[in-house]
């Protein structure tokens, strides 16, 4: 298996050992408050309006589609790949939600007003074809938005500085399908004829270890690298110690901006 191969993130949330952590996960981070707020702004970004009908791909537990059906009054259907999150989502309340690999959507061509994919393009197989999907099911004049973290504007203080854009680097590069395709969402789109595409920047800065440990798992990355021969043992275990060393010190600073995209699909004819 190679690294493309390899299962990342949540496309293989159905096959870990423990599946419901990934479920606490989502809940962990949707409480943060840098979270609500992009989550919102996303939603903003696609007009919804009352008794319109709205996508979202990689929905997770649903909460964002409960919260634009809730605020807007617009209705909402929500899929993802996963049958624990859909499973979660229905116990939730979200009725119109089913399991659905975003490469192969189970709707007709133009049945929606809108549709966005939050943290998803970072984590699939053929991006393109996701988005070529979320465009096809979007009516002429609908809206369709994205956002991802673009892991190539990753930063981190710890004193050997090299040594942190490695494992930072593989983060980008291994730990993730895509994890510097957010930057070039604008690009996607505009390809594919997309009108008045848009870009908001939003950049995470974590000063609280245990958030990025806990939920973002960083502290593991270098020993991740290490175990697919990407980092010597030693390297890893240095880098943890200076992680440490910066906690200790006050002065641990991680920072990764995440990029809102979205734009409008061109009316026939």
């Amino acid at each position: 298996m190679n690294d493309h191969d390899a299962p990342h993130g949540f496309t293989s949330v159905d096959t870990q050992a423990r599946p419901a952590d990934w479920v606490r996960v989502l809940d962990r981070l949707s409480a943060e408050p840098f979270y609500a707020a992009y989550k919102r702004r996303l939603q903003e970004l696609l007009r919804p309006a009352p008794g319109g009908l709205f996508l979202e791909v990689g929905a997770g537990v649903g909460d964002a589609a409960m919260a634009l059906r809730s605020r807007g009054g617009a209705e909402v259907v929500a899929v993802d790949s996963s049958l624990t999150m859909i499973a979660r989502a229905r116990d939730r309340g979200l009725v119109r939600s089913a399991v659905a690999d975003g490469h192969r959507l189970p709707f007709a061509a133009d049945r929606f007003d809108g549709a966005w994919a939050d943290r998803v393009l970072q984590h699939v197989a053929e991006p393109g074809r996701v988005l070529d999907e979320l465009l096809r099911v979007v009516r002429p004049g609908g809206r369709v938005a994205l956002a991802d973290p673009d892991y190539d504007t990753q930063v981190l203080d710890i004193d050997d500085q090299e040594l942190a854009r490695r494992v930072l680097r593989f983060r980008a590069d291994s730990g993730l399908r895509n994890g510097a395709l957010a930057h070039r969402h604008a690009g996607l789109l505009a390809a594919r004829g997309v009108r008045d595409v848009e870009v908001e920047a939003r950049t995470l800065v974590v000063r609280d270890p245990s958030a990025a440990d806990h939920v973002m798992g960083l502290r593991t990355w270098a020993h991740a690298a290490a175990a697919r021969g990407r980092l010597a043992a030693a390297d890893a275990d240095r880098f943890v110690a200076q992680f440490d060393d910066a906690v200790r010190a006050g002065r641990f600073t991680y920072a990764v901006t995440f990029f809102l995209t979205m734009g409008t699909l061109p009316l026939s004819g």
